[in-house]
């Protein structure tokens, strides 16, 4: 059985007082460099690390941390971020935390100044943020900085701020690796479409512009040289959308690949299945229950999973270690892309990561 490490042990090997161990892993007090420099040394050699939580529970304080995101319905893929955050509280449970959740209107940006401004007035210890709108993000991104609230991103990093680190997907390589997967389905002849939700004060999500960019760079430099359609569409009209999408298809017959830049590939999947077009093929993004239907039933052929639970569970886990150890993360946390088929969707599934730990 290894030797429990003692701060006395760790202050005897580094020349200093037990106090001055102290101080500096719970970032106390002044202390010199040259015995920072002695105990962090140490410290390194024995390979100490500080139980979270038995100093959360010698402050005896409560944490009240806010989570805002989109709206998390069952089944889709804020949830499972959700998911992930609960899963770290829950690890951490002897811990006195006080969550908030604030959710907004991914698809109104009005939804999300209201949520946002009500962030500020909470002045909480930390947050959580699953950005939408950039500027909107931005602006509270600066005034959590000026008040020295820390933050941390999930689903993705904006630029012109300071998270203490983000946990996110690589979303311009998100789009190029759907287009590249798209062209190895389709006839070389081809044209292409580029699927985008329509949001109410703002054209893109953040997301979708990356994704968007990945993808026309990737046919760029394969030389594609047919056209390529970008087609908009509202989750809240779906009368519209049948008529839009019916328009399309019969004045663009040579459109045989489609890739969807958000979670709502179920949407043209279920359109051409309605429609009996069955010469489309189509890649979307996110393991939600509707996706993965439409995956099983062979009307979507790839979907990236980006990891949303594991996102969650860092972002969450990252702020605790922060906020009572003061330990400084690594800021860039990029997810792994996973390839999901018919063929392996079940086992992706199975070893899901809230299912292994």
């Amino acid at each position: 059985m290894k030797k429990r490490i003692r701060i006395k042990d760790i202050a005897a090997q580094a020349g200093v007082s037990s106090g001055t161990v102290d101080r500096i892993l719970h970032n106390r007090g002044n202390v010199s460099d040259k015995a920072r420099i002695a105990v962090e040394k140490v410290l390194k050699q024995v390979g100490y690390k500080p139980n979270i939580h038995l100093s959360g529970l010698s402050l005896k304080k409560t944490y009240e941390i806010v989570i805002t995101t989109p709206h998390a319905s069952r089944g889709e893929y804020w949830e499972s971020i959700h998911n992930g955050i609960q899963e770290a509280i829950d690890q951490h449970e002897s811990l006195h935390i006080k969550t908030t959740y604030l959710t907004y209107d991914q698809y109104n940006i009005y939804s999300c100044q209201n949520v946002f401004t009500q962030i500020l007035i909470l002045e909480p210890d930390a947050v959580i943020i699953g950005p939408t709108f950039k500027d909107e993000t931005i602006a509270l991104a600066n005034k959590l900085t000026e008040k020295n609230i820390p933050f941390t991103f999930v689903d993705s990093m904006v630029e012109g701020t300071s998270p203490l680190a983000f946990y996110s997907a690589n979303h311009y390589i998100c789009g190029y690796l759907m287009c590249k997967l798209l062209k190895s389905l389709i006839p070389e002849s081809s044209d292409i479409g580029v699927l985008q939700a329509i949001r109410i004060g703002d054209q893109s999500a953040n997301t979708s512009i990356l994704r968007r960019k990945g993808a026309y760079d990737y046919l760029t430099e394969t030389n594609f040289s047919n056209r390529i359609h970008h087609i908009q569409f509202s989750v809240y009209e779906a009368q519209r959308n049948e008529e839009k999408m019916r328009d399309f298809f019969s004045s663009h017959p040579n459109v045989k690949g489609i890739i969807v830049l958000n979670s709502r590939g179920n949407v043209i999947a279920d359109f051409l299945e309605d429609n009996n077009i069955n010469d489309v093929k189509l890649v979307g993004v996110d393991l939600t229950k509707p996706n993965i239907c439409a995956l099983k039933n062979e009307r979507i052929i790839f979907l990236i999973d980006q990891n949303p639970d594991y996102q969650g569970y860092m972002a969450m886990k990252t702020l605790l270690e922060y906020l009572i150890l003061q330990t400084k993360p690594k800021v860039e946390n990029y997810m792994p892309l996973n390839i999901v088929t018919k063929e392996t969707i079940d086992l992706q599934l199975e070893f899901n990561f809230l299912k292994k730990i």
